[in-house]
């Protein structure tokens, strides 16, 4: 049985039925999947879940769908949680973990989203799916799609790595180059979804993808021993990691699987694209958007985030921070990382390295910290850009 009641405006409050698609609330905010939390609390343990097969899905009774052949799978999710000793060592730190999602199918945590996301759209009878994306998400929409038979149009910047380009067309993707940034995207795919049945999967305009996300939060739990760390470093474009994690833990607190403080939420962001560092540091509610994005972690090119005022409640409620990193600390924080961890992250990964760096100048974490930094993919579609940067 699910145990999904509704979907909810995280802005108004309105409700909408789950056994309909649904993008936005009509007052324009994202919606948020709300479970019967108490029946859940009676009916599982967290032990039980430690006899499940090791992936996303152990925690279903948490996520939108009820029976197991409506999920659409790949086996994402339970990635590993890899004590970093090597640079703890060099850093002076004491529990120092990198949450390594390079190991989901198509090599990032946007696996995760995407999971949810069709599976849910296959339940609703969607055909046809479009999106507008820096590369790791349409990747992994077209290969969730193609194992669930559905049709996948992705819309990307025109200097988008070949890599994820070549990827969409394998897996039978429609992929259209346009010029400019993601918002660019986002705009031409309107034009082009006009009188077409294509169901928006953009980032935070549908309901699911965060459900996906928010497991990165029940697995640190898990995988901790159910106690949460002290400080999450994540690299942030449209938030729906450091969101879905924050429910993520709200959920966990009420089902009495965790206790005590929550983890300090930390979004790193490059110098060349930082509207949520510019908007924490001003106290704001809401983001502007940045002019000229300019950024090689193409996952964090994002100049105005639809759930902006929900990373930056995240952030402020966690007593967290925003950081911003310039381009070359990414690039030596990538190298860094592979030659102390044997992970080669992505730059997105590089840079929450970076951000603990400055974290650290401005002794805003302890040597005791149980910190985790979370690489949100492989360096290996990124080998191009790396290549004239980094040798």
């Amino acid at each position: 049985m699910t145990f999904l009641e509704k979907l909810e405006c995280t802005r108004c409050d309105a409700s909408y039925s789950p056994d309909q698609p649904h993008n936005l609330c009509r007052c324009g905010a994202p919606l948020f999947a709300r479970y019967r939390l108490q029946e859940i609390k009676r009916r599982l343990k967290r032990d039980h879940i430690l006899i499940r097969p090791p992936n996303m899905w152990r925690y279903r009774e948490i996520l939108p769908i009820a029976e197991e052949k409506d999920i659409i799978s790949l086996g994402e999710g339970f990635t590993p949680l890899i004590p970093a000793q090597n640079l703890g060592q060099k850093l002076g730190l004491e529990n120092l973990w990198i949450k390594d999602e390079s190991m989901n199918p198509t090599g990032s945590f946007k696996a995760r989203g995407m999971s949810a996301a069709i599976s849910m759209a296959k339940k609703l009878g969607i055909k046809e799916v479009c999106l507008p994306s820096a590369g790791n998400a349409a990747g992994a929409a077209a290969a969730y799609s193609a194992r669930a038979g559905m049709k996948t149009f992705v819309f990307m910047p025109k200097d988008t790595e070949f890599c994820f380009v070549s990827e969409c067309k394998s897996f039978g993707a429609e992929v259209e180059l346009v010029d400019g940034v993601i918002t660019d995207c986002a705009a031409r795919m309107l034009e082009r979804k006009k009188g077409k049945n294509w169901f928006d999967l953009s980032t935070l305009k549908e309901p699911y993808r965060v459900e996906g996300k928010k497991t990165m939060g029940y697995e640190l739990a898990e995988q901790s021993g159910w106690r949460l760390p002290d400080v999450i470093i994540y690299p942030t474009g449209g938030g729906t990691g450091i969101i879905g994690m924050w429910k993520a833990f709200d959920e966990m607190e009420r089902l009495g699987w965790v206790q005590g403080k929550k983890p300090k939420l930390v979004c790193v962001q490059s110098e060349g694209c930082a509207p949520l560092v510019k908007a924490f540091e001003e106290a704001k509610d809401f983001a502007e958007e940045w002019k000229k994005p300019k950024t090689i972690a193409s996952g964090i090119k994002v100049p105005k985030a639809i759930g902006d005022f929900l990373i930056l409640k995240a952030l402020r409620e966690s007593h967290g921070a925003a950081i911003a990193v310039s381009e070359q600390e990414i690039l030596n924080s990538v190298r860094e990382i592979a030659q102390a961890e044997g992970i080669f992250p992505c730059p997105e990964g590089g840079a929450a390295l970076a951000g603990l760096r400055k974290l650290i100048e401005e002794n805003q974490v302890r040597r005791d910290d149980k910190i985790v930094l979370f690489n949100t993919g492989t360096g290996l579609k990124y080998v191009e850009s790396l290549k004239k940067l980094l040798l």
